[in-house]
């Protein structure tokens, strides 16, 4: 049985980690690399590192500081954040990312998608979906939640998948940083859409959060960056109260 991973998130902005409401008011939480010593302390199973501010600039992030970060990093790192290209793919993996997170520009490249998986292989490529609900019907955003794509979610999903992603990072733009619990509708139809491992993202402020999107949701992953941040919650606590609950992670209790 494939164990359920924790998974903190750090947004990155101009040498800094900031943390927001909605995509927005973000406000500074500390530095890269003392996080990353922290979190490697803390039993994670992998880190997501986003620079937000390449994301809206598109333009890849430094890959010279992700050499610095993953040198410190002892768990799989996800790295994210203005990526166009393949050289920049190349670049991040050859300076210790061990996946990249694709958002923007998949959705006017599609192509980038299948020719990173054949490359790099699928389990290099997450599909990151940032949703909003807008007039009741979910709508995908790209830059940083800044710009509306004219897709629907479900056939992007299954659009991605079908290219070769090895898993999709499903973001609630309404609940993210909000703390009152992942947006579980939205969560549903991404994992009844595709085949391939789905994280939950995006207003987790509990470990009972976690615990319904894998077990009433059928998630492979939760990540979370405001519960960690902010309040006494860790991520090895996270796993304890998941294994009370019958659910397997990746350490024995």
């Amino acid at each position: 049985m494939l164990k359920t991973r924790i998974i903190p998130t750090l947004l990155w902005k101009n040498f800094g980690l900031v943390k927001g409401v909605g995509f927005d008011s973000w406000r500074r939480v500390g530095s890269v690399l003392p996080a990353i010593k922290v979190y490697n302390s803390r039993e994670v199973d992998e880190l997501i590192l986003v620079d937000i501010e390449a994301s809206l600039k598109s333009l890849a992030p430094d890959h010279e500081s992700i050499f610095d970060f993953s040198e410190e990093c002892f768990v799989p790192l996800t790295v994210g954040g203005g990526i166009t290209n393949e050289q920049e793919i190349q670049k991040l993996l050859s300076a210790g990312a061990d996946k990249i997170s694709l958002n923007s520009s998949a959705y006017l490249n599609p192509e980038l998608i299948e020719n990173s998986a054949k490359k790099y292989g699928s389990q290099c490529v997450v599909i990151s979906i940032d949703a909003k609900l807008v007039d009741g019907q979910y709508k995908c955003f790209s830059h940083s939640g800044t710009q509306a794509q004219d897709v629907d979610i479900i056939e992007w999903a299954q659009e991605a998948a079908s290219r070769g992603a090895g898993e999709i990072l499903i973001t609630s733009i309404d609940n993210d940083g909000t703390m009152n619990g992942y947006d579980f509708s939205l969560i549903d139809k991404i994992v009844k859409a595709v085949d391939i491992p789905v994280i939950a993202s995006g207003g987790a402020g509990s470990y009972e959060h976690m615990r319904i999107a894998i077990s009433e949701h059928g998630v492979s992953a939760v990540a979370a960056a405001s519960m960690f941040h902010f309040t006494e919650q860790t991520p090895l606590e996270a796993k304890k109260y998941l294994n009370s609950h019958g659910i397997s992670v990746r350490k024995d209790f």
